[in-house]
């Protein structure tokens, strides 16, 4: 089980390390997170599991207005195409874990880096679950204008 509190901060990184972090379709080893296995390496109940990242952005510049894919209205086991605040979204994440990623969320805006975390969050009518969370910052114009990453679930294991 891991733990709720406190999670760890030191997943903040560079930009220029970007693609390390955003490989579509592969969760990293030890080597770049905490020991989370390939995702083609995990086995729930015999049967193979698959990541579902889905892609998400939140616009600092027009009032922190989200936009999601498919698969992130499903992590957040919410109506597809929903209008989504970032309020109501936060809302959705444990205490520790909603702290936790609040720090790293304005450290990330301040400071131009990307963070990577795992939070557990708790959807209304399903049960707690774990999600990774991967950001980096956009910038216009040296003005970093929006959020954007990735989200998917992070496997139990037995």
């Amino acid at each position: 089980m891991k733990p709720t509190h406190p999670l760890p901060v030191h997943h903040s990184w560079p930009l220029y390390e970007r693609e390390r972090f955003f490989e579509l379709g592969q969760l990293h080893g030890a080597d770049t997170l905490d020991a989370v296995a390939d995702m083609a390496d995990l086995d729930t109940h015999g049967r193979s599991v698959r990541a579902q990242a889905g892609w998400w952005e939140c616009d600092l510049a027009n009032n922190n207005q989200l936009s999601w894919s498919s698969e992130v209205y499903d992590i957040f086991s919410l109506p597809r195409g929903a209008a989504v605040t970032r309020e109501e979204t936060v809302a959705l994440y444990q205490e520790g874990s909603r702290a936790a990623m609040e720090k790293l969320r304005a450290y990330a805006i301040k400071h131009r880096r990307g963070f990577t975390l795992d939070v557990e969050i708790r959807p209304a009518s399903e049960a707690p679950r774990w999600m990774r969370l991967i950001a980096e910052p956009l910038c216009v114009d040296d003005k970093i204008v929006k959020l954007q990453g990735l989200k998917f679930i992070v496997p139990e294991r037995e």
